[in-house]
């Protein structure tokens, strides 16, 4: 009896046929693309193409690397002097302000009455005095008052009096008594001369008194309107319309986005070289849709004292903010300039590769590429300073690329 996996000699011939069809088939593949890869592969000897460049001398700035954040120069939040209730708030979060534009208003009913009963109350005052009620003059010749002449007209009418008595009790016509009568006449009206100046002076007393709770009530109702006290964009809205606000109430936050403060931390040992007055370059790390943004300014003030926990000294800029792209608060890396031009061996950075801690350059030496070792300072902008290793003048390869040393290249 035949086993389950038997198959005749001519079936078992067929697939060993097929299976040696299908090897021969996949060599044949595998040699066919070794000869294409063959083909498009540049020869080992073939010298590459590179692109040469000279190393220039030029200048470059020396500066102070440091990190900080923006900050507003000024920022105050409105509150009310006077109680009462809000009507107008034509203003909300991001508003942009001037100084003096108005930016919440009580209802003035109350004040402008208030205002109203002081004048009046005024002109009663300066009417009592003798002054024009509507003038601006409230000292008056208290001897020229009607009060005053009434007064002395009294008096020199006692005196006339007294005088003539004197003169009959002199002749013995007239009795002590009734002289005694005629002293007393006189010094009553020349107290009431006195009393007379002095009730002048109260009356200008009450004018003042008057004149000044006029110029309250004024107050009080220009404090009803709150205005912008400097240029600048609203930053928080704390009411709404409607509210009775007691005085001190919180009603906007303003803050001043021209120019802004920049404060930066430089390290203790950079920071002997920073003055007021000098560049600084600041690049904005919130500025998303234009990191290559810089701004400048100006170094204003330096702090004193070092922080004893970070070593740093703190340092205040001024950055023009006309356009208001910068935000306060926002993070910001900053460059001082320290010196202004200090002579330096530049190169192209893509001329500069570094590996395992080696920084490199590479040049051409009877058709092949032999490397440099260099080292490299300062950038300025898609150039580097190189401070070790190369000379003015050099030939180096802008571009290596993978290139290692002792491969044929030749120069465009």
């Amino acid at each position: 009896m035949r086993p389950a996996s038997y198959r005749p000699i001519s079936e078992r011939a067929a697939s060993w046929s097929a299976t040696a069809l299908l090897v021969l088939s996949g060599l044949a593949v595998g040699c066919d693309r070794d000869a294409a890869d063959a083909t498009a592969r540049p020869k080992g000897n073939e010298p590459r193409a590179v692109r040469v460049v000279r190393a220039d001398s030029g200048t470059l700035q020396r500066t102070v690397s440091a990190t900080g954040a923006l900050a507003a120069v000024d920022q105050v939040v409105l509150n009310t002097k006077v109680a009462g209730r809000l009507a107008e708030l034509p203003v909300d979060l991001g508003s942009p302000v001037r100084q003096g534009d108005v930016v919440a208003v009580l209802d003035l009913t109350d004040f402008t009455l208030r205002v109203e009963e002081a004048a009046t109350a005024l002109a009663q005052a300066r009417a009592r005095l003798g002054v024009p009620h509507d003038g601006s003059a409230d000292q008056v010749d208290p001897g020229k008052t009607a009060l005053v002449r009434q007064a002395r007209a009294v008096l020199e009418q006692a005196r006339r009096n007294h005088d003539r008595l004197t003169s009959l009790h002199d002749d013995g016509i007239l009795s002590k008594s009734e002289l005694d009568q005629a002293d007393a006449d006189f010094r009553v009206a020349e107290a009431r001369v006195q009393e007379a100046f002095e009730e002048v002076r109260s009356r200008q007393a009450l004018v003042a008194e008057r004149r000044a709770a006029l110029r309250l009530a004024e107050q009080e109702l220009a404090d009803a309107t709150l205005r912008a006290p400097f240029d600048g964009v609203v930053r928080e809205r704390h009411l709404s319309i409607g509210g009775y606000l007691q005085v001190g109430a919180s009603v906007v936050t303003i803050v001043r986005v021209h120019p802004l403060r920049l404060r930066l931390a430089v390290p203790e040992r950079e920071a002997g070289s920073v003055r007021a007055g000098q560049l600084v370059r600041m690049r904005p790390e919130t500025d998303g849709q234009n990191p290559k943004k810089i701004a400048e300014g100006t170094i204003v003030r330096l702090s004193p004292a070092v922080d004893e926990h970070t070593r740093t000294v703190l340092v205040e800029a001024e950055v023009p903010n006309e356009d208001g792209a910068l935000r306060p608060g926002g993070f910001a890396s900053a460059e001082i300039v320290v010196e202004a031009e200090q002579p330096a061996i530049l190169v192209p950075t893509s001329a500069v590769t570094t590996f395992a801690g080696v920084t490199k350059v590479f040049g051409i030496a009877d058709g092949r590429v032999i490397e440099k070792r260099v080292r490299v300072g300062r950038r300025a902008g898609e150039r580097i300073e190189v401070t070790e290793g190369l000379g003015a003048g050099e030939e180096i390869i802008a571009e290596p690329g993978s290139l290692a040393a002792g491969q044929p290249v030749v120069a465009e």
